[in-house]
């Protein structure tokens, strides 16, 4: 494990410390899972570039508007 020394605005800071212990854990584990999801999310971007690239839509909104034509299936429902 490395350690980084993070140069932080106070207000990103505050709000970081007040999240970290609304969802009792620690900054340090909230900056780790932040970078985590923001990392999986480019990667995700990136790989449907790719996937529309080998099925020669050209872009990802071409690979994810192939999608949305779709209507929802009776069963996928998403409920909180």
């Amino acid at each position: 494990m490395s350690c980084y020394a993070l140069r932080l605005p106070e207000s990103l800071k505050l709000a970081a410390k007040r999240i970290a212990a609304a969802d009792d854990t620690t900054m340090n584990q909230f900056f780790v899972v932040a970078i985590a999801e923001k990392i999986s999310a480019m990667e995700t971007a990136k790989f449907f570039e790719q996937r529309a690239a080998l099925d020669g839509a050209g872009t990802a909104q071409a690979t994810w508007d192939k999608v949305g034509a779709n209507t929802p299936l009776p069963d996928d429902n998403w409920t909180q």
